[in-house]
């Protein structure tokens, strides 16, 4: 008998752990979980709007959901994922992806870091989050996000990014920072091909690759070979 695929968001966070005290919990951790990230999916984008979405979806939440106290508080949202680890959900999020997403041969993944509107804190002078996030152009949904430690960069942050990605087929595209052994090494260890940008600040390997492209221009690339640097 052929088994029914794990694609719902219940198969793959029923096993995430939860830190609460038995007698505190009102709701389902699956329940609080499911509801936020419909929410998100949605465009919630506050704790506020992710208990208004479960309100005004109710009916239909109810449908696969036990709800058994209703929806939880915005305040109840807050502090369950306040708690929970945030590996383990990534995790988990990351084999439900890989689940529902067709991935195609040439799909381009763009790695990029980005600056979390709103999370710079002046007044306790707590620096804005920084992510590095990989993006399925054909797909459309984030494959996967790491944030940047305070006292590293991007650098650091993408290799951990890409040894929890499946790039078997892909293209992947960094910028300049990316530009790195370790990184080239990652994607080609996965089967995967890249575009990184090169600066004229790494002197050597740029001239090398503008002379590479010169001498395919010129020959009108008749014999261009693969170069490894």
């Amino acid at each position: 008998m052929k088994l029914k695929p794990k694609i719902t968001i219940t198969d793959h966070f029923a096993q995430m752990e939860d830190p609460r005290v038995e007698r505190t919990k009102r709701h389902k951790l699956i329940d609080i979980l499911s509801i936020a990230i419909c929410a998100v999916i949605c465009g919630a984008d506050s704790w506020v709007a992710i208990e208004l979405y479960g309100c005004t979806k109710y009916e239909w939440l109810k449908t696969f959901l036990e709800l058994p106290n209703g929806i939880p508080s915005h305040d109840t949202f807050a502090r369950v994922f306040a708690q929970v680890n945030p590996q383990q959900f990534q995790e988990c999020f990351l084999n439900w992806m890989k689940s529902v997403q067709k991935i195609t041969d040439g799909e381009v993944v763009a790695i990029d870091g980005k600056t979390l509107c709103g999370s710079h804190d002046k007044n306790s002078e707590k620096n804005a989050i920084q992510m590095v996030s990989a993006w399925a152009t054909t797909n459309k949904l984030v494959l996967g996000q790491v944030k940047v430690d305070e006292k590293s960069n991007e650098i650091t942050a993408i290799p951990e990014l890409l040894k929890v990605l499946e790039l078997t087929g892909c293209i992947v595209t960094i910028d300049a920072i990316g530009c790195q052994k370790e990184i080239v090494k990652l994607i080609t260890q996965q089967n995967a091909d890249y575009v990184i940008t090169v600066k004229k600040n790494q002197g050597n390997l740029y001239e090398s690759v503008e002379q590479l492209f010169k001498l395919g221009i010129s020959t009108g690339f008749q014999e261009f070979k693969h170069s490894t640097y």
